[in-house]
């Protein structure tokens, strides 16, 4: 049986012959480069790097077929902590992939009883207890003690990671999934997720860091962070809260003129989520707001409500289906008002919401921390956006970005957030582009940098002793600089007089002059080379700031070496690379010799965070 045409036949079936397209390609790719050569007697990690909610499911399903082709007889699936997640996970596979022996974790007979005559796909959620059990059952049957073992962990930043790294422990879920994979001959581990930051974070001898890393583009029809978050200027689906004088009301209104195109069009689903707080009491305040709203549209039908209708129906321009007259608008909404089919759904730790709940109908869908990774809104189409941190993690509120998807019209989409927020969402974008562009330009090391105020991940799962934070505006230089050839330098920089004040340079010049300063363990400079090449990879064109100057006869030892001139004209170019490049006489404390000195400061306002391996 040939397994992945199998399941590229039954998505093409479907009608989904774009995403067979899509999953054949990641699948063949992945295979021809990381699975048909494994030795089958190592044991390697490596990354599956996605777009949030762009489709990584199936594209695991595919590399799965795959690796079953060439030989792989074992999968476990891990799952997040979550019984309806793992469920759910279980059900698609028994009905998207043929010719497999398919075990949830309560069906270790099965497993048993099939001795591997069927290739085995166990779908296991990231839970302490249930690792622990199957770790024992592997090794109980004696099955992987010659076989390979694909483990393939969804969202693999959530839970995998050991949480104790800076207590010189490790968590229990790192720990029994350390004891599935090293009880195997052999094994490959491919992690699973959109926001991969915790995960490049990691130390190469932790043994969670990927040895190789392959990123699938979103098929066509996916609305994601470049459509609400571009590069510049805001889009028309985004408001500004500040601007709104009754956020809740317009909120409500929007949706349910959407709600009445979508239906009136032949549809039956539209949500509108909303995450106002991580606090529960929050949500039933929220809660109760809308309840009020949809009451003042009810009784202000005919008046006040149709006149407010009427001004958000001039400016919706939907794109998948033709837009109908306000008339027929008016009456579906009039339907969905007075009929309360409008559906207040509160979705927290104290409330369960199944998922058939918001898979029809008008919802608002209100949450917090439930409202993140793992769980996907049909057709949603408004999202209203408040929730605030101390201390934001990029990694946290990429995965809020529930809205982004196949199924929502571009033209109808309403983001209601406030000014600040939609800022770190637009950063948080940005570094999700540069890290596509160093993964796709085969940049072994990835680099990943945010501004100030937000961090890439939580702290726990990074070893502080191997992850530093490199600050823009900061300057930096060597203690004990020295370099391995100054004539090579001196060439480099003889076109450059001292008596012009700078001068605007290619990156790839100021990383050939660094190439020659010997490395110093108080001057990160692998880690400056790393972020210049991920700068590359984002602007192949990115020109920096160059500053020289000779025969300087200072001490060693004063500090960064700069005069203030020097200083001042570098914090000129806040964003961009400035090199200053001192030749010292090297007459006070440097033992005669000349010695060209660097100083770099990187673009102002942005942390860039290396890994730093011993």
């Amino acid at each position: 049986m040939q397994y992945l045409k199998s399941y590229l036949n039954r998505i093409t079936e479907r009608g989904n012959a774009g995403l067979a397209e899509s999953i054949s390609a990641t699948a063949e790719e992945v295979g021809g480069k990381y699975l048909k050569n494994f030795s089958f007697t190592s044991h390697e990690i490596g990354l599956l790097f996605g777009n949030v909610q762009s489709g990584k499911t199936g594209q695991m399903f595919g590399i799965i077929c795959k690796a079953t082709d060439l030989g792989f007889p074992v999968f476990v699936l891990l799952t997040t902590d979550n019984v309806v997640l793992q469920q759910q996970t279980l059900d698609r596979v028994k009905s998207d992939l043929e010719g497999y022996c398919i075990c949830g974790e309560n069906d270790a007979g099965i497993f048993t009883e099939n001795s591997l005559i069927l290739p085995t796909i166990v779908v296991l959620k990231k839970n302490a207890r249930i690792l622990k059990l199957w770790a024992n059952i592997f090794s109980s049957t004696g099955f992987m003690r010659g076989n390979p073992l694909f483990i393939i962990d969804d969202e693999a930043d959530a839970a995998s990671l050991n949480t104790l790294i800076n207590k010189k422990g490790q968590s229990s879920i790192n720990k029994y999934l350390d004891s599935i994979r090293s009880g195997a001959s052999s094994s490959l581990y491919l992690q699973v997720t959109g926001t991969p930051q915790a995960i490049f974070l990691q130390t190469m001898v932790s043994g969670w860091h990927p040895l190789f890393t392959y990123y699938f583009n979103p098929g066509n029809g996916y609305l994601g962070g470049d459509f609400f978050f571009p590069k510049s200027g805001r889009p028309d689906c985004v408001t500004y809260l500040d601007a709104l004088d009754q956020a809740e009301r317009d909120i409500v209104i929007r949706h349910i003129l959407v709600s009445a195109q979508i239906f009136a069009s032949g549809g039956n689903v539209s949500n509108c989520l909303i995450h106002p707080s991580v606090r529960q009491s929050a949500h039933q305040n929220f809660a109760s707001h809308i309840e009020k709203e949809l009451e003042w549209c009810k009784a202000n039908l005919k008046g006040a409500f149709s006149a407010e209708l009427k001004k958000q129906y001039a400016l919706l321009t939907p794109s998948k289906s033709a837009k109908v007259s306000f008339d027929q608008i008016m009456d579906t909404a009039s339907q969905i008002l007075t009929n309360d089919e409008a559906k207040i759904l509160v979705m927290n730790g104290k409330t369960d919401v199944e998922s058939n709940e918001y898979s029809k109908g008008c919802n608002f869908v209100i949450g917090g921390n439930t409202l993140g990774r793992g769980v996907t809104f049909p057709s949603l189409q408004t999202l209203y956006y408040t929730r605030t941190a101390k201390k934001p993690q990029a990694d946290t509120m990429w995965q809020h970005s529930r809205i982004f998807g196949y199924d929502r019209d571009p033209g109808m989409m309403m983001v209601y957030i406030d000014e600040r927020l939609y800022k770190l969402f637009a950063d948080i974008n940005a570094t999700n582009n540069a890290i596509i562009s160093q993964v796709e330009q085969g940049i072994d090391d990835i680099k990943i940098y945010y501004p100030e105020g937000l961090n890439p991940t939580r702290k726990n799962v990074l070893d502080t002793d191997h992850v530093a934070a490199i600050s823009g505006g900061t300057n930096y230089y060597p203690l004990s600089p020295d370099n391995d050839t100054i004539e090579q330098i001196t060439e480099l920089l003889a076109q450059f007089s001292e008596n012009e004040p700078y001068y605007q340079v290619n990156l790839r010049f100021i990383k050939e002059i660094l190439s020659h300063v010997t490395a110093d363990p108080d001057f990160k400079l692998s880690s400056f080379m790393a972020i210049f090449d991920m700068m590359l990879a984002e602007v192949p064109t990115t020109q920096g700031i160059l500053i020289v100057r000779r025969n300087r006869d200072i001490a060693k030892g004063t500090g960064a070496l700069l005069s203030p001139n020097d200083w001042q004209l570098g914090g000129s170019f806040p964003r961009k690379v400035v090199l200053t490049m001192y030749q010292v006489t090297g007459t006070k404390g440097w033992g005669g010799r000349l010695l060209w000195v660097p100083n770099i400061k990187l673009p102002q306002g942005s942390v860039y965070y290396d890994v730093i391996e011993d």
